[in-house]
């Protein structure tokens, strides 16, 4: 391994400082008494960028013809160059730390800015990242002093930069154009308060001004504070199976004080927690079976299916497949954003092993009809809604994992892409608009349901779970590979309805090809 090759390995913990950047540079310290200052339009003219032209969120502040500074005398090697990052080493509470842009060129960074010069160009999502963590409290409680505290270049030689990670690196800029769209609205509102006076009109027409002008942005907030229900959430954000299923449940709620309300409400949320295990382990044994990855519990669902032994798969064999996944060999080594970790963590946890063996424990006894039947006591249905709760809230990420059901692709030979139609299944119902999408992944896409992670990669789902119109009700569902009796069965995950497997050998040929006939 060369010099070189061992400069560049990154540590445990995060990127050396110094495999990252090349050069860390002062600020100019320009002599005033020196003509240089000149006119922004004049010839050779650099703008001059202190510390107050960088913003809180990272933005260098446009330039401006009054009250900005140039020179033409500023040294040929502190001129910017588009990819440097602007560090404050004065820091008052967090650093400042800004990404120059070709816009903000020709400039030279001023006294209490540093440089940092990368040694190669980085992506933009590691730009965002480093970034992010140059501004933390970790950079900020480097800095010493009194009065003004400052930071030491030698302090940031030792400092360990995050990895490159499109999965945080996304996450963030959706958090932060999220509070950039949520400002806008706040200023507009407020805006729209104090100008209601600014005008020569009657109290009346001032009223009527507010009540319409001003209806989008109370819809928005209106819309905005159902984001802190977890109900609207699960109705409108989860997976179209599980979403229903939970739909159900608040129906069932609502219909308190009629006969044998209680027992409906019960049942509903037993099915509740048993959609939401199955469709959460035929997605991981879908993706693990893309990984290459197998356990225990996932030969045993398909053994059942392949054999039809002790009849079609249960409440018992989804739990098994998402406790024993965490533990498969292999899974340590698919990337952290892989979404088969999340799947693994669902029951990780006490409280959702409890919460799923309760479940399972009532779910056993309903079907077995070892119940007090038909009442079902009112501490009994609060135990099982709190366990299905419980189990909602941690299974959240699925909110992210889009189901996205192809129905037709065409692929673009000059663009070599493929423009991909689909329904978005997510929410509690299922009648939703065809959308639009190019891909130019690595694998060519199928009209089948895909799992769409954070970065809009694509898993293939189907045999494990397909989408189509159900043949007893009509209704678009969500199906997997069942057995009883020995006949090979679909069932669907939304309301429960089975028939056997349509004799077509294509259809056949996909469940042998994953051990599932």
């Amino acid at each position: 391994m060369s010099s070189a090759e061992q400069h560049e390995e990154p540590s445990p913990g995060g990127l050396p400082f110094d495999s990252v950047f090349s050069t860390v540079t002062h600020g100019w310290q320009f002599d005033r008494k020196v003509d240089g200052a000149c006119g922004p339009t004049d010839k050779d003219a650099v703008r001059l960028i202190w510390l107050k032209n960088i913003g809180r969120d990272g933005v260098i502040a446009e330039a401006d013809p009054e009250n900005d500074e140039w020179r033409t005398d500023a040294p040929e090697r502190l001129l910017l160059r588009a990819g440097d990052i602007l560090l404050s080493s004065v820091v008052s509470g967090r650093p400042k730390a800004a990404l120059v842009k070709e816009a903000d060129l020709p400039a030279v960074a001023v006294r209490s800015l540093f440089i940092l010069r990368p040694i190669h160009r980085l992506s933009t999502e590691h730009y965002r990242l480093i970034l992010a963590f140059l501004r933390s409290d970790t950079v900020g409680a480097l800095a010493v002093g009194g009065f003004q505290q400052h930071l030491r270049r030698a302090q940031l030689s030792e400092l360990q930069l995050p990895k490159e990670d499109p999965a945080l690196a996304a996450a963030l800029s959706d958090l932060a154009a999220a509070g950039q769209r949520l400002g806008e609205m706040a200023a507009e509102a407020g805006a729209l308060a104090e100008s209601a006076f600014d005008r020569s009109a009657s109290q009346e027409e001032v009223r009527r001004l507010v009540i319409t002008t001003g209806q989008l942005t109370r819809l928005r907030s209106l819309a905005a504070a159902q984001l802190d229900d977890p109900s609207f959430i699960i109705r409108t954000r989860y997976p179209y199976p599980i979403a229903l299923r939970w739909r159900n449940v608040e129906a069932q709620r609502s219909a308190e004080g009629e006969a044998d309300a209680q027992s409906k409400e019960y049942e509903a949320v037993l099915k509740a927690a048993e959609t939401l295990l199955g469709y959460s382990a035929l997605v991981t044994t879908a993706l693990a079976h893309e990984a290459g990855i197998t356990c225990k519990a996932i030969k045993a669902f398909k053994g059942k299916i392949a054999t039809g032994k002790g009849g079609g798969p249960g409440f018992g064999d989804w739990q098994r497949i998402l406790q024993q996944i965490g533990s498969a060999d292999g899974i340590s080594a698919l990337p952290p954003e892989h979404p088969l970790h999340e799947f693994a963590d669902l029951l990780a946890d006490d409280e959702a092993e409890v919460a799923c063996k309760s479940l399972g424990t009532k779910r056993n006894s309903r079907a077995h009809w070892r119940e007090d039947l038909p009442a079902v006591s009112a501490s009994k249905l609060k135990e099982a809604r709190d366990g299905l709760r419980y189990l909602l809230t941690r299974a959240r990420f699925l909110a992210d994992l889009q189901l996205l059901d192809v129905s037709n692709v065409a692929w673009d030979h000059h663009e070599q892409s493929e423009t991909v139609s689909f329904r978005r299944l997510m929410g509690d119902h299922n009648v939703v608009p065809t959308e639009t999408m190019r891909y130019a992944g690595s694998k060519r896409i199928g009209e089948i349901l895909y799992l769409s992670d954070r970065d809009h990669g694509l898993h293939p789902l189907s045999p494990f779970l397909t989408c189509e119109k159900c043949a007893n009700c009509a209704a678009l569902s969500l199906f997997y590979a069942d057995k009883e009796d020995g006949t090979l069965l679909q069932t669907s995950l939304e309301h429960g309805h089975f028939y056997p497997y349509v004799a077509d050998e294509r259809a056949l040929g996909a469940l042998r090809t994953v051990g599932l006939r």
